[in-house]
Formats: structure tokens, sequence, C-alpha cells
């Protein structure tokens, strides 16, 4: 073969080898990794676990609750005094500050008498000791040195009698300023309003020995039990609004927070606030408030409910149906649609129809074209149909895409009379999107970290041996 064939040769081999590269490279970007759609995997989740209108969701401004029986307060006697009489029964109404029971005034009066003789007693005893006092000081003037001291044990001892008797009197005078508060106020009365239950006798509490006499149930049926917790408790106060929500279905209650109560409570089984940790350190306590709500309709002693502090949110919206983020829409000309799992496991553009729109929690309602068992994906520039749907993350082949979500520009002149605020275009055939300013800003070495990072090692190997092969195929095309 003369020298000037053996060069056409090579430069006709090289031309296709170069030719296979450059193919080659267009189908690796045009599927992901060099190889079919349909080995591509996309990861995929089910609509019910994306679903905002799930019937029980807690968000930052939710408190769980409990419909529960009004307050009980138990109505004690004091046993120190003889109850007189009973003045009400089981069922009546009272109001705050109703007189419930009186105590025997006679008793009483007695006892303040008795307290009143004792003081003074102690007071002549007083007086006369101190008369004792004087005439053992002028004795013992004359008295000698032996006889002196005697005097001097006396007086000692009668002094010491009267500091104990003048604080007999302080707590005797005490007790007398009680006993006669106790005959202006011979008498308990009611702390809130509510309807009188389980009054006892006297004969029944002398056998129960206790001092609960009776007890008020506050008025209304039911009351609304909510839990906080430190975290969250800026917004607990009394005499806030709040708004009651089902969780059985759409209806809502108005109401107001009555009363918070600051104790802790105690946990029945796992603190929801507790992260898992047995820790006391890492746990969050719990506080309960009260609400009173407007109307008590539809409302089951023991109903399990949400409250949300009414900040003046538009609750006209019920949340029905399957509604989804408007994240997961994508546009295709005035055409809204999801990349879904289809029968077949692959993924598809599932056209759909929009409903209504909250705008503050950045939903959409889905009116057709998806069912709550379907499976669909989160957009990406790097989607197509064809590929495969997988649910487990670890075999997801798709490079994440590393443009805003929100970046339309391939669609927005397709958006005229649609849903411009769910223009979302997830098909791009150009595939991955390189940053040109920032790729210039960067060494090389910056470079091939980025690209290593993008496509991973696995494809730099296999892009690596590709090359390797081509060469050799080269080589040997020149050694022919």
């Amino acid at each position: 073969m003369t020298t000037k064939k053996r060069i056409c040769t090579v430069i006709i081999v090289l031309v296709i080898v170069c030719t296979v590269c450059v193919g080659g490279f267009f189908v690796w970007k045009k599927t992901g990794k060099g190889g079919s759609k349909s080995s591509q995997k996309v990861y995929v989740q089910k609509v019910s676990s994306l679903n905002t209108a799930s019937d029980f969701k807690l968000s930052n401004r939710s408190f769980l609750g409990v419909v529960e029986a009004q307050e009980s307060v138990d109505v004690k006697y004091d046993s120190s005094k003889t109850v007189d009489e009973i003045l009400v029964k089981n069922g009546d109404s009272v109001k705050k500050g109703d007189k419930l029971l009186t105590y025997d005034v006679e008793a009483i009066n007695l006892q303040l008498e008795q307290a009143k003789l004792e003081v003074e007693r102690l007071q002549n005893e007083i007086a006369s000791n101190k008369n004792q006092i004087a005439e053992l000081e002028k004795e013992k003037k004359n008295a000698d040195q032996d006889a002196a001291v005697s005097y001097t044990t006396q007086i000692l001892s009668l002094q010491s009698d009267n500091a104990k008797n003048e604080y007999d009197i302080k707590a005797k005078n005490v007790e007398i300023k009680k006993l006669e508060a106790s005959t202006k106020n011979a008498y308990v009365t009611a702390s809130i309003d509510g309807t009188v239950k389980n009054v006892k006798t006297v004969d029944k509490l002398q056998e129960d020995g206790g001092d609960v006499i009776m007890q008020i149930t506050e008025e209304g049926d039911y009351r609304i039990k909510g839990r906080f917790n430190e975290q969250n408790s800026k917004d607990i106060m009394q005499g806030a609004s709040v708004i009651v929500k089902s969780r059985l279905d759409d209806s809502t209650w108005k109401g107001e927070i009555t009363s918070v109560d600051t104790s802790p409570q105690k946990n029945s089984g796992e603190d929801m606030y507790s992260y898992g940790s047995s820790d006391e350190m890492s746990q969050s306590s719990n506080y309960a408030f009260y609400v009173k709500p407007e109307s008590l309709d539809g409302l089951m002693l023991g109903q399990h409910v949400l409250i949300e502090i009414d900040n003046g949110q538009d609750t006209s919206i019920n949340k029905t149906g399957i509604w989804l983020y408007s994240d997961f829409i994508c546009k295709d000309g005035k055409k809204n649609y999801v990349w879904a799992k289809n029968e077949d496991g692959k993924i598809e553009k599932r056209y759909v129809e929009i409903g209504q729109k909250d705008e503050d929690n950045g939903d959409c309602e889905i009116k057709s074209g998806l069912e709550k068992g379907d499976y669909i994906a989160y957009p990406d520039k790097s989607i197509e149909e064809g590929m495969t749907a997988t649910t487990n993350e670890a075999d997801v082949s798709v490079p994440p895409n590393d443009l805003d979500p929100n970046d339309n520009t391939d669609s927005d002149a397709d958006n005229e009379g649609g849903d411009e605020d769910i223009a979302f275009d997830g098909s791009d055939e150009d595939g991955m999107a390189i940053d040109e300013d920032m790729l210039a800003s960067m060494t090389d070495e910056e470079i091939e970290e980025y690209f290593n990072k993008l496509y991973g090692e696995e494809e730099n190997a296999e892009n690596a041996d590709g090359e390797n092969a081509d060469a050799a195929d080269a080589d040997a095309a020149f050694a022919e």
C-alpha cells in the first residue's frame, strides 16, 4: 500500500470514529446515561401520601384536642366547724357567689367566747406575775447573798411564764379574728356557674371521712381540651378565638379559649413532642387549654378534633378529593399534566384538570386525571416519557435537576390564557442545562470535580472505558 493510500485510509477511519463518538455523545445526552430511556429510573410517590387534603394534618398552628365534659369543682367544707344547713340539692343551678351551705353560728360564737376568756385569763396571770416580781425585787435587796440567789431564780421563772403567756395571747387573738370572720361569713359559696351534683349529707360525710360535700359542674354540655407545649405556646392565650375542625368530616366550629392551665400534664403513653427519646432533657412538657365552642351541634363526647388559632384565615375552602402542591403540575401549552406511572410501570404525561387553588398554602385541586392510588414524580428537566418508575430512591438513575423547578423559560410563550402560576415545563429536549457563566469562572480541576458530582463516578468510568475503546479501535485501524 502506498503512503498516499495509507494516509487516506487513516483519515477515513478517523472520520468514522469521530462520527460514532459524536453520535454516541448525543445518544448519551438524550438518555441520561447512554442507555435506553426505558432503563432510566425515576422516583415516584403515591398520590395519597402527597395529598394535602388528607383528613389529618397537624400544622404549626394546629393543636390536638378532645371533646370532654365541662369542668367540675369540688366544694369542701371546714371540718373544724359544724355544718348547720345544706342550701342546695342535686340538679340545682347556681351562680358564682350563691350560698351552698351554712355553719352553726352558735357553735362558732361559743368558741369565740372561750377564746376571749382564755386571753383574759392569760392577761390576768401576766399582771399577777408582774406584781410578784416587784415584791421579790424588794425582798431581794434586803436579803443576804444566799437568799438573793433564790429570789433571782423565782423572778426568772415568773418572767419566763409571762413570755409564754404573751405568745399564747397573740395566737389566741389570731384565732379570735378567724372566728369573728366566720360568724360574719358562716357559709360556703359557689366558685363558678354550674349545676350541683353529688351532694352529701352530714351523716354521709362522717361515714366517708372526706371533706368534699358536693360538686359543681360548669354550665354547658361539653368543652374542648387542647394540648400545647412550650415550643408552640406563643399563640395560646385566654380569650383567643379559635377554629375547631373535625377529623371525621369537613365540619368546623368557632370557639374561644376560656382558660389556660400552665401546670404540666401527665403523659399517657408516648409523648408526641419527645422526638422518640426517653431523655428528660430532650422532651417537651405538655400543658392544657380549654375551648368553649359557640355551638355544640355535631360534637360528641370523646371526639378528637384539631384546634387552630383564628387569624382571619379563609375557611371557605373545604379540601376534599385530591389536592397537590402546584410544584408537581407541569404545562403543555394550555394543558396541565403531571409525570405519572402508567400501568406498565413507565413514566408518562398524565393530563389533569385543575380546580380550586389555595394561594396561601400553594396547592390546587385535581378534579380529574389522577386517583389516590396513582404514583407521580416531582418534575425534573431530565424526565422523559418511557422511563421506568421506581419507589426506591436508591434505584434512581436520572440526575437531579440543578435548575429552579419554577424555571419555565421553555413554555412561557405558550401559556396565554392558561394557569400562569402553575407553569413549569418538565420537558427539556436538550437534557441537563449548564451554567456557562459559572463554568467560565472555574479552573480545570473545579470543572472536572463539578461534572464528577453531576454525573457520578460510574458514568465517568463508563466514558473513560468508551474513550479507551475508541482509541484502541483507532490504533488498530492505523496499524492495518
